[in-house]
């Protein structure tokens, strides 16, 4: 999963002249301010929005793009013509909706912080987001309604207790559905699953990853997270001072839409794999359970022998 050739060229675009050396001091001191607890409200110039899109911008996308795919593969009849990107940062999910999504017709991005948000602008400025409206309000701001809203990476830049009333207020202007995506860690998890609960009250049905509006069946240490693997330039591995050229990005979520369409179950890990067969990891109406798959059963191990981490059931 990578970035489309015209946002890739945009953002190398951007880089000409910019000294590597610079924009990997940018980089590091916005990662070791995340790490203690600052907010992407503290990038504040040109060079600290470069170095953020650079390092960020890719597996945002990334991961935006997986969930998008998860939501047309039980919504295939989905066509959403407006689009609201609520915390857009560098406009990553607004590029993965496009793209997952050729009928969208309006896009807004509402973006508080006016270096990503003028940042995200000049990656539009060609291509499908040329007509994007930009928007400067903060999250609590009046919103249009739209087909599809997205938060992506937002929830985890508020308090834990407003994450119910902030979700709610996102649903009441969403009129097809509202995607929330957040790390995939124990913290990033438990906003989604309150985000959740809060939307299962206020009336939405789960659509991805849940097949199901019943409480979340996780306990204890474990957490619903998923996986996509990207490609790294190599800005990007200078930048996160990688030696491999891909990167994995864990992600949590959740998809609700006004009408229940999913079924089934989901894959929460990757498979395990031995020579009696495959066993995965699901979670369904019923709670997690583990499903075994001989491989001496033809005909069902060869249907589902390429299932993954991730996919249904």
């Amino acid at each position: 999963m990578q970035l489309p050739p015209l946002l890739t060229d945009t953002l190398a675009a951007l880089l000409e002249g910019v000294p590597r050396k610079d924009l990997a001091v940018a980089a590091k001191a916005i990662s070791d301010g995340y790490r203690q607890g600052a907010s992407s409200h503290g990038i504040a110039t040109p060079l600290q929005a470069a170095a953020y899109a650079t390092a960020r911008m890719p597996a945002t996308y990334a991961a935006c793009a997986a969930v998008f795919a998860r939501l047309a593969e039980v919504m295939p009849d989905f066509a959403p013509r407006s689009l609201l990107d609520v915390g857009a940062g560098t406009g990553a999910a607004s590029w993965a909706a496009v793209n997952a999504w050729p009928s969208l017709e309006t896009i807004a991005m509402l973006e508080p912080n006016p270096a990503l948000r003028t940042l995200a602008r000049r990656l539009a400025e060609s291509g499908p987001l040329a007509k994007a409206e930009f928007l400067s309000g903060s999250l609590d701001a009046e919103k249009p309604e739209t087909d599809l809203m997205v938060a992506s990476y937002v929830l985890a830049e508020l308090p834990e207790d407003s994450v119910a009333d902030v979700t709610h207020d996102l649903w009441q202007g969403t009129g097809g559905a509202l995607a929330l995506i957040e790390p995939g860690t124990p913290q990033g998890f438990a906003r989604i699953r309150a985000a959740r609960a809060a939307l299962i009250e206020a009336g939405a049905h789960v659509a991805a990853p849940c097949t199901h509006d019943n409480a979340c069946p996780m306990t204890g240490n474990d957490w619903c997270h998923f996986s996509q693997r990207l490609p790294r330039s190599r800005d990007h591995m200078l930048l996160k001072d990688a030696h491999v050229p891909f990167e994995d990005e864990r992600y949590s979520y959740v998809v609700v839409t006004w009408a229940k369409v999913a079924s089934g179950a989901r894959i929460l890990a990757p498979p395990l794999e031995a020579k009696p067969g495959l066993t995965f990891k699901l979670c369904d109406e019923n709670g997690l359970r583990a499903q075994f798959v001989a491989s001496r059963d033809k005909d069902e191990y060869r249907r589902v022998r390429k299932r993954g981490w991730g996919d249904l059931f």
